[in-house]
């Protein structure tokens, strides 16, 4: 048993994960792209059979194997569940590879197809990511093996003094507000008639 489990709640559900971080809405995917979210389920049962198989080999009790086996078998249920409704909407044409299914048109082309070599290895290019038909049937994936920038070499601007960064001057004085710090027209109202004001 978790200590807190005893110490905090006296033996009730805690409502937190297994590090003690408590529940909330973030652990819900719902995006509103069926595709987005379906992928994202998979990902997360794939990521629940990854630990529960390490657990399994952690273990020699037989009743904590037995759980861990029902377990096993239920991520593996429901990592195909999600599969097949991914293959349904598919099939359905409600959804096609890329979430979401459109605006193709709009994107940059060559920036859709191309893997940038930007490691020391010598073998990202071997792979069907750099060569051939793209999995969405639409791009043929290539590689570039010497990408170069696609602009000049940026840094942010000055910080607004309101916001206490600590700041060297070396980027010169901030040229407006920042976000946050900004006045609202009542602010430039009061400041109109009291120049003191601020």
């Amino acid at each position: 048993m978790d200590p807190q489990q005893a110490i905090v709640s006296g033996g009730g559900p805690t409502l937190a994960d297994s590090n003690g971080v408590p529940w909330n809405g973030r652990f819900i995917v719902a995006s509103g792209n069926l595709l987005a979210d379906f992928r994202a389920n998979v990902a997360a049962e794939a990521q629940g059979r990854v630990q529960t198989a390490r657990l399994w080999h952690m273990t020699d009790d037989p009743g904590v194997k037995a759980m861990l086996k029902f377990n096993l078998a239920r991520d593996t249920y429901h990592q195909n569940m999600w599969l097949a409704a991914i293959e349904e909407l598919q099939a359905d044409g409600v959804e096609g590879v890329m979430a979401p299914n459109d605006l193709f048109d709009e994107e940059y082309e060559e920036h859709a197809s191309t893997l940038w070599h930007l490691s020391d290895g010598t073998e990202s290019d071997k792979g069907r990511w750099a060569h051939g038909t793209a999995p969405d049937g639409r791009h043929e994936n290539r590689f570039l093996a010497d990408p170069q920038a696609l602009g000049n070499k940026q840094s942010g601007p000055p910080p607004d003094p309101k916001l206490y960064a600590t700041y060297d001057g070396g980027l010169g004085e901030p040229s407006n507000a920042a976000l946050g710090t900004e006045k609202g027209v009542m602010g430039k109202i009061k400041e109109t008639l009291d120049p003191n004001a601020g």
